[in-house]
Formats: structure tokens, C-alpha cells, sequence
């Protein structure tokens, strides 16, 4: 089922870095978590040989590729924009987003420049990635009329993808009818709100965790919901803060939500991919028309499936899956006013 015109190809359209994800899942053996005044740290001896449980590959890895994966399993028409290179790994990723059926017709390769691989280290339901954003040739494609969609989708791009944020952004100001899911990611955070302050404008609604939304405002605060103001005046015209259990705090501009974790009785197993899919979900249940309280009550669903599973997208969910787990949970889960 799709949410354009006839005319249309599109619901969604996912833009944004991706790589292919190496998920490894440390053992207790010569692995140790030390917390001091300075942080939590992953501790590995130098030189050593460490042996591991598990390795698990996911060949179309990234928040973008994760988002359109989700998006496109809940029934949306989906498009991914991106760059690769003309490389084993950049085929192999874009064979694996045919099979999720996310269509790569604006995908761009960029022969001399090498396809991001990722390095996932899973922990005791905690994660620390090794990351590498290759320097692409990003240009914003022009799109015919049947290919403007009628959200677009915009998450985490290297350092170096500033410019193509500046043309996105002069799009955006020429499609006005575009809707804006924006879930930014470490650069795009780093980089200080004020240099994508156009983005943040066009956004119909803005998801991040705590501790990017403390970045973003520059306001500290150990209470979510008191950073809901500051993040409501950067233009979006809802916000959500996540927690690290997949509950969240959000705001419409007049009233406040309080979301809590989907019910759950067993520990996470890696939470590698689950704000892509909480965001992605409430983005899809919105796409759909669904009110903002009921789109907050479907994204935790999918936080908390895609924490059970090594890598992050083989917890994703379709339609019918999802709402087999609201219906099990009943009015035991709901989403509140604040």
C-alpha cells in the first residue's frame, strides 16, 4: 500500500550513509567494561588474541539503509539515497537492499572512492562501532516529478557531506510539500545545529537520544522532557528524545507525551540499529496518517524487536508483526500525556 499519487513512485525517500556492518559479540574472555569519572569504557588487551561468540553480517548497514529497510517492510514505497563504490561490498549492499525491496535508482557510484564498512563490537547488550565515512562525490540528484516524494528521510552523513546538506536543504525550500523526518547522526550533531538550521526548520518531526539532544541545544539537563523546549525552537514542528531503554519523551508544540519502553521481560541482546528503528517506525506510522500519540506507540515495538537480535535490521518488522505485539499488549501499553 502507498501514501503517494498515482504519478508518484514514492512514499519515502531514505537519504544518507551507509555501509556494510560487521556485528562481533565479545565474550567475557580478556573483555572488560570499566566505568570511571570520565565515562564507560570497553577494555581489550594490546597485542592480545581475544576470541569472540560471534560474527554476523548485515550487508546493507547504516542509519539510512536501516531506516529504508524498516520503512519498506511496513508497506511503504521507498527509495534510497546514497553512495557507494564500484566495489564488492557496494554490490553486495545493494543486492541485499533489492531483496528488502528499497529501490536504488538514486544511488550513486563513485568509482574511485571505496564503500563505508563498519565494525560493530557487541558487549553485554552494549555496543562501541568503528567507523569510516568515505570522502564521496555528494551531489544532490535531480528528481523528476514522479520521483519527489512525499517524506523524505534524512539521517546520519560524514563530515564531509556538508555542501550536499546546503543543496538538500535549497531543494527542500523549492518542494515545499515535502515532509521531513530528521534523525541526525554523530556529524551531523558535532557540526552545531546552527550550520543545518535549515534542516532543522523543514523538520515535521526531529529524533535523537539525550545525549545528542544535549549537543544540539547545548543544554544540559538530566530530566529529558526539559530539553523538548529547547529542541521545539530550533523549527521542528514535533520532537522525541529517546532513552537508551527505548522509551522517550515528545512534543507536538502544545501538548507533551511521555512514551515508555515496549513490556518486556528479557534482556536485550544488542541495541545496534534500534533508534533507526524506532524513528523509522514513528516516521512510517506518520506517513501513514496515524496521530502522533498512536505513531509513539508503535515505534517501541520495534526498539525493543530489534534489540533481540544480532544486527540491525533482523529485528525489523512488518505491518502485521507489529501490530500482533500491540494487540498482546492491549491498553497495558500506552502512551500518556504530560
Amino acid at each position: 500500500m502507498g501514501f503517494v499519487t498515482p504519478a508518484q513512485r514514492y512514499d519515502v525517500i531514505s537519504v544518507g550513509d551507509v555501509a556494510t556492518d560487521l556485528f562481533i559479540r565479545l565474550s567475557d574472555r580478556q573483555v572488560e567494561k570499566r566505568v570511571d569519572e570520565r565515562g564507560t569504557w570497553l577494555e581489550i588487551p594490546l597485542g592480545a588474541k581475544v576470541p569472540y561468540e560471534r560474527a554476523t553480517t548485515v550487508e546493507a548497514g547504516g542509519s539510512a539503509a536501516n531506516a529504508a529497510v524498516a520503512l519498506s517492510r511496513l508497506g511503504l514505497r521507498v527509495a534510497l539515497a546514497s553512495f557507494l563504490a564500484h566495489d564488492e561490498i557496494g554490490r553486495d549492499l545493494l543486492g541485499a537492499l533489492h531483496t528488502e525491496r528499497v529501490d536504488t535508482r538514486l544511488v550513486h557510484i563513485d568509482s574511485p572512492a571505496h564503500t563505508n564498512r563498519n565494525f560493530v563490537l557487541s558487549y553485554h547488550g552494549e555496543r562501541t562501532i568503528l567507523v569510516w565515512h568515505e570522502e564521496f562525490d555528494y551531489h544532490w540528484p535531480h528528481l523528476r516529478p514522479s520521483e519527489v516524494p512525499s517524506w523524505l528521510y534524512l539521517t546520519s552523513l560524514g563530515s564531509h557531506a556538508l555542501n550536499y546538506q546546503d543543496q538538500l536543504a535549497d531543494w527542500l525550500e523549492e518542494n515545499g510539500a515535502v515532509r521531513v523526518a530528521f534523525q541526525p547522526g554523530t556529524f551531523q550533531v558535532e557540526v552545531g545545529a546552527d550550520r543545518l538550521i535549515r534542516l532543522y526548520r523543514r523538520a515535521e518531526i526531529l529524533v535523537c537520544n539525550r545525549a545528542q539532544a544535549v549537543a544540539i541545544t547545548g543544554v544540559s539537563s538530566d530530566d529529558p522532557a526539559g530539553l523538548l523546549g529547547p529542541l521545539s525552537e530550533l523549527g521542528p514542528r514535533r520532537v522525541v528524545v529517546l532513552d537508551e531503554t527505548g522509551g522517550a519523551v515528545a512534543s507536538d508544540g502544545s501538548q507533551r507525551y511521555l512514551v515508555p519502553p515496549f513490556p518486556d521481560s528479557s534482556a536485550p541482546l544488542d541495541r545496534t540499529g534500534a533508534e533507526d528503528a524506532f524513528a523509522a517506525t514513528l516516521a512510517a506510522a506518520l506517513v501513514r496518517g496515524l496521530p502522533f500519540s498512536e505513531a509513539l506507540r508503535w515505534a517501541p515495538v520495534s526498539f525493543m524487536s530489534v534489540s533481540h537480535e544480532i544486527g540491525s535490521q533482523a529485528g525489523l518488522l512488518h505491518e502485521e508483526e507489529l501490530l500482533d505485539h500491540l494487540n498482546e499488549a492491549g491498553d497495558a501499553f500506552a502512551v500518556r500525556s504530560c
